[in-house]
């Protein structure tokens, strides 16, 4: 996708702080998207310093103000040195109509799960025991697994209500969105909250020798660690971008590397059980996120359309996935 990224170097804020003319040429590289963002790689005329610049296109969480939203919340981050520093934001939506703000570049490569469980344990660890200052900007449901059930219950009406929607697939994502409803309504909240990112997909934590961090805080919460957790582990997540499957043995020693190196979390037993509902729970987000996508994608004015992306959604609304979903993770 091409974005006119003219405007933004005609800012004269933006270019204040860069210490440039309005108009004075910049070099944008695409780093990534998502499906609601996009990143752009350059450098700061002075230093040399690599930067990123990053445009929410939309907010899943349907925040009139995404891009302060994550702003804010890496601010909060900041001090952990595991995530991105916020260095600038313009939410004025006069050089671009959904803002933007820039970051500092961290390098590092995709986390792998055969080898790099324990770096992300002793990421995860240190930014879920950061303290969240009192009255924060951030969004804190009142029962967390609940609001992951409404969340999957909003998208999955998106694909019953497409008149292309496949009638069996329809029939199955039902089927396991009643499981859901049977889970929360036997579970509940236990913990204490912290920071959590909701989305731990294996792209988003760069893996350096020394250093593991965790980049894209699009839907970040004050909620119970549990979450992120289960949402890094479930097999919705970890086949996303890979063909891995973490075994019960996998699973287990995370958790027990997590707790180690954690300072509010420290019994593994707890906390797998704490995580254990967002797991299951993960899975029918994971279903449910790519029923959404699907009609969204069959929109002709939808701007970011990623191939690989579309094959992995249509993928998991096959009934042969739905099932074994069902079978392996939501007790059926």
């Amino acid at each position: 996708m091409n974005i006119d990224l003219t405007p933004i170097t005609k800012s004269s804020a933006f270019c204040a702080w860069l210490g440039i003319h309005p108009g004075d040429k910049l070099d944008f590289e695409l780093l990534g998207h998502g499906e609601y963002n996009i990143n752009y790689l350059f450098r700061h005329p002075a230093t040399g310093d690599k930067l990123v610049l990053r445009l929410p296109m939309g907010s899943q969480m349907h925040l009139s103000n995404q891009v302060r939203y994550e702003y804010e919340a890496l601010s909060i981050l900041s001090s952990c040195g595991r995530t991105p520093k916020p260095l600038y934001i313009d939410d004025t939506q006069t050089a671009i109509p959904y803002g933007f703000l820039v970051m500092n570049f961290l390098p590092g490569r995709a986390l792998v799960y055969e080898s790099d469980l324990d770096h992300a344990a002793l990421c995860l660890a240190d930014i879920h025991s950061l303290d969240v200052p009192t009255g924060s900007h951030l969004l804190a449901p009142e029962n967390p697994l609940l609001a992951v059930l409404e969340e999957c219950t909003e998208m999955a009406a998106h694909y019953y209500n497409s008149p292309i929607a496949n009638p069996n697939v329809v029939r199955l994502i039902r089927q396991l969105m009643e499981r859901g409803r049977k889970l929360v309504e036997g579970a509940k909240p236990a913990g204490s909250r912290c920071l959590i990112n909701t989305e731990l997909n294996s792209g988003n934590f760069l893996v350096n020798t020394n250093k593991t961090y965790l980049v894209d805080w699009e839907k970040p919460l004050y909620a119970y660690p549990g979450q992120d957790l289960g949402h890094f582990l479930a097999p919705t997540t970890t086949l996303w971008k890979t063909n891995t499957v973490l075994t019960e043995p996998q699973v287990q020693s995370f958790i027990k590397s997590y707790c180690g190196a954690s300072v509010k979390y420290r019994d593994a037993d707890v906390m797998w059980n704490e995580t254990k509902p967002y797991f299951i729970m993960t899975c029918l987000r994971g279903i449910t996120w790519c029923s959404m996508a699907w009609t969204e994608y069959q929109r002709p004015d939808r701007s970011l359309k990623d191939p690989f992306t579309f094959e992995k959604i249509k993928h998991y609304l096959t009934p042969e996935f739905l099932e074994m979903i069902g079978k392996d993770y939501l007790g059926g």
